[in-house]
């Protein structure tokens, strides 16, 4: 991802019902306890940590029994400890307190609970950047200690690899044309960040880094789920029973058990939290709603390169804040201009304008004279069936049909939507390109050019490209 480019806009649940999911995470809640349960006789190590004595309470109170109960309970403590639940009164004692931050998650507000959350995530995120470092009696020193040198472990690669594979998630997540809510295949994500874009077939050693990668993965979700982060199917037991499975047998599967490689999903929360950390790292990552408070300038401008569906629930929003006539008088002022942007603000504007009914109708005649919005108007009106409708004359016709063709150029680029206009005008009218190349719009000559680009008839075409010609020679360019 380019931190350039915006994302497309995530729509995110309330920060009330964030909250009380975050208060509700596994990680969080425990990490909470165990704050509430310190006390004067609670002691740590010089790090911080509980000392290896206090771990069968804390997981006691955690209600933890198993094997892992001691490491899950230290894991709670070190997020208690890292979001300030908790904090450490004296050094050289090792005696703990509760933290000031403690108190925000009964009587803080949303926000801050989530702020609190998002310091659980961080601590979570650092910690899935770390390699299992059970079993490795290679790595260690003449001393007996873990020599990270030993390890070929690269953290900064590491969490920069994770951070990738969550901005993919996220950005799959929140197209319209990805999966939405449903879950994504761990094979995908981990292909997303292996396999080259215009790779054909992948090769036996691009396979085998996508497995490496896909139980990189399973280890990491299995950490992060119960942060809230995601929702997550693991990789099942028996494609790892066998420690010299083929690499093969590991690659991308076919849909029929795509399901037993491991499945993910980010949850709500994890939407929130994965957008923060993208506006924390400089990306342009909007959501629904930004713009609801904002003028309509700032609504057509910015709704500009959402796609379809994003932009029509900003505009519904914008739109449920204002009185119809006064929003509407508002949408045309800002939909005027020569400039690039103008025809595609003018498209956002017209799609805005038809969520107002009937008593939005004097501000569209009000522009039934303006060069730039007489032939939108005229559309309204005719649609919301308004009387008196003067007629358009032909060359508002057709600098309304130029501006429309570069708006949807602006927006769709050269899809097949804008394919079947452009066939569609030429069909329709005989002459078009012989009169087409006089219209006074900016936009003429690139919109003629495209439509020569577009159209299958190669007669039709030099027609088109003839005809931008000589409007690029008209305007001087």
């Amino acid at each position: 991802m380019s931190d350039s480019s915006p994302l497309p806009p995530v729509r995110l649940h309330p920060e009330a019902e964030l909250a009380r999911d975050a208060l509700s995470t596994p990680l969080l809640s425990r990490a909470a306890r165990l704050a509430r349960w310190a006390g004067p006789e609670t002691r740590v190590d010089a790090g911080g940590g509980l000392v290896d004595e206090q771990l069968p309470a804390a997981a006691e109170v955690l209600g933890l029994i198993g094997d892992d109960a001691a490491a899950f309970a230290s894991e709670a403590w070190r997020v208690a400890l890292d979001t300030g639940l908790v904090r450490v009164t004296d050094e050289d004692e090792g005696t703990v307190a509760a933290g000031d931050d403690l108190a925000l998650l009964t009587s803080g507000s949303p926000h801050d609970v989530l702020t609190v959350w998002l310091e659980a995530l961080e601590t979570v995120l650092a910690d899935a950047s770390v390699p299992d470092l059970e079993g490795l009696e290679g790595a260690l020193d003449e001393d007996g200690e873990i020599d990270l040198s030993r390890l070929e472990w690269d953290p900064e690669g590491e969490a920069e690899f994770l951070d990738g594979v969550l901005g993919n998630l996220y950005l799959l997540t929140v197209s319209e044309d990805g999966p939405g809510d449903s879950p994504v295949p761990l094979p995908a994500l981990a292909a997303s960040m292996i396999v080259p874009s215009d790779m054909g077939e992948p090769t036996n050693d691009v396979l085998e880094q996508v497995s490496d990668a896909m139980m990189r993965l399973d280890d990491q979700f299995r950490l992060l789920e119960p942060v809230g982060l995601v929702e997550f199917q693991p990789v099942d037991e028996a494609l790892m029973a066998d420690a010299d499975t083929a690499a093969e047998e590991l690659a991308p599967p076919d849909d029929t058990d795509v399901a037993r490689y491991g499945m993910v999903r980010l949850t709500p929360l994890g939407l929130y939290g994965l957008r923060s950390r993208l506006l924390e790292a400089g990306f342009a990552a909007p959501a629904v709603g930004d713009l609801a408070d904002k003028g309509a300038d700032v609504l057509l401008d910015g709704t500009a390169t959402f796609p379809q569906r994003a932009a029509q629930a900003e505009t519904e929003l914008w739109m449920a804040r204002r009185e119809p006539l006064a929003a509407a008088r508002e949408l045309l002022a800002a939909a005027r201009g020569a400039d690039g942007g103008a025809p595609l603000r003018r498209l956002r504007c017209q799609q805005a304008l038809s969520l107002v009914g009937a008593e939005a109708e004097p501000a569209l005649r009000e522009v039934l004279d303006d060069a730039e919005l007489g032939g939108l108007a005229r559309v309204w009106l005719t649609e919301h069936g308004a009387a008196d409708v003067p007629a358009p004359s032909e060359a508002m016709i057709f600098w309304l049909t130029i501006d429309t063709i570069a708006a949807q150029l602006a927006a769709e680029g050269n899809s097949e939507e804008l394919r079947a206009l452009v066939q569609g005008l030429a069909a329709q009218h005989g002459g078009f390109f012989a009169a087409a190349w006089r219209v006074d719009h900016p936009a003429t000559a690139d919109v003629l050019e495209a439509m020569g680009r577009l159209h299958p008839d190669k007669r039709i075409a030099k027609e088109a490209r003839k005809a931008a010609f000589k409007a690029r020679s008209q305007q001087g360019g």
